[in-house]
């Protein structure tokens, strides 16, 4: 183990303990398409051997499942205290070129290389290495744990375990996102809201339009409309100059339809987002959206067949973080890591969750966004140091006097 590339160690058990730790959550292959039970069962083991009570609330397949743990205060009590939350699914690594097995971290040249290093198995490792820390603590208030499932196709998996912390009457007094962020100090993110739309058409020989109804000619007419949406956010705001995109933004990813050149299409299926500012109220982007299909689309293709259709559902929704200063949560994280400035992104995590379940969070946590997703993803050495140095602030400050 190349423990000794970190420039910074704090001391050199931890800092190994948070290596490998990392290199054992990056070995399972939790693709959001596969299972997390793996890693999950492995980590509820390890809090079993220590003493603690995990709690697993699952998707209802049952083969994914989410994680949450306490670690009391010194006086029993798991009211209020700190949560530790990090997302334990990866994305694919289909069709990139990678140098090295994806699931397979090394160490090179200060980095540890592997899918899920810097998105975001770096925070859940460096957390899960100050466990003896945090349990040999003399601790004021609770540290707890939150792993979930799903986060990377829509933060599906929080709001089980936010609904089971509920159930439990679990009210932790805040949350610490570890997304990568370089250790900076993330107050605010756009909500992500993804759909799906079903075109229903009729189809007909191409020489016979009027016989037919072209669904990808309406999904089309759809699609623009949604264009238009987006255009006019860019043109008109509302703007905040703190994101690196100021304003809400539309679009679409995927398009499926047709079989024929010379067959008028009778389905067409495409996906789209929109990713609004806090502020911003998601409902009444989509209200127009659904407006515009059934009272203009919709009366146009049933004149031309009786049979069309056309149908949105919602495949995904997270919605925006907007951090309040003046939260207790807020003014620690900006203590202990001495960051000042407002840091806002475009890109969406589970803190918008926790905040409207009434938990405050931060965002803050080891890499850099831009080393996500991509192949040889890497996180830094000395960002897992930082991250360490950062926790064990947190834990201290949660200490009795």
């Amino acid at each position: 183990m190349q423990a000794d590339t970190l420039s910074k160690p704090a001391d050199a058990a931890t800092r190994g303990s948070a290596i490998d730790w990392t290199q054992r959550l990056v070995s399972y292959d939790t693709t959001s398409r596969h299972s997390n039970l793996g890693l999950i069962e492995a980590v509820r083991d390890h809090f079993l051997a220590k003493g603690l009570r995990p709690h697993l609330s699952y998707n209802p397949q049952g083969d994914k499942a989410n994680l949450f743990v306490t670690v009391p205060a010194a006086n029993g009590s798991t009211d209020g205290g700190i949560v530790l939350s990090g997302h334990t699914d990866v994305v694919p690594v289909d069709g990139q070129n990678w140098t090295t097995d994806p699931f397979k971290p090394v160490i090179r040249d200060g980095r540890l290389y592997g899918r899920g290093t810097c998105d975001m198995k770096g925070f859940i490792g460096t957390s899960l290495a100050l466990l003896p820390t945090i349990l040999q603590a003399k601790l004021r208030e609770p540290v707890h744990y939150a792993l979930s499932f799903d986060e990377e196709i829509g933060c599906m998996g929080a709001p089980y375990l936010l609904a089971e912390l509920r159930e439990r009457g679990v009210r932790p007094a805040g949350c610490i996102v570890g997304e990568p962020t370089s250790m900076r100090v993330i107050v605010a993110h756009k909500g992500i809201n993804a759909y799906r739309c079903c075109v229903k058409g009729q189809a007909a020989h191409s020489s016979l339009t009027p016989k037919g109804v072209n669904a990808i000619e309406y999904a089309a007419r759809l699609i623009c409309f949604i264009r238009d949406i987006a255009d006019e956010f860019k043109a008109n705001g509302p703007y905040d100059r703190d994101f690196d995109v100021p304003f809400t933004t539309a679009q679409t990813g995927t398009i499926q339809g047709g079989i024929a050149l010379n067959t008028i299409p009778a389905l067409c299926e495409f996906v789209f987002e929109f990713r609004n500012l806090p502020g911003v109220d998601p409902e009444a982007i989509f209200a127009r959206i659904q407006g515009y299909a059934n009272e203009v689309l919709l009366p146009k293709m049933r004149a031309e067949h009786g049979d069309a259709g056309l149908t949105i559902s919602k495949i995904a929704a997270a919605p925006s973080l907007d951090v309040a200063e003046q939260e207790a949560i807020t003014q620690l994280v900006r203590a202990l890591t001495a960051d000042r400035d407002v840091n806002k992104v475009a890109y969406g995590t589970e803190a918008g969750l926790f905040q409207r379940a009434g938990i405050p969070a931060v965002v803050c946590g080891p890499g850099d966004i831009q080393q996500a997703h991509k192949p040889d993803e890497f996180v830094e050495l000395e960002q897992l140091a930082a991250c360490e140095s950062f926790l064990r602030k947190v834990v201290d400050s949660l200490r009795v006097s």
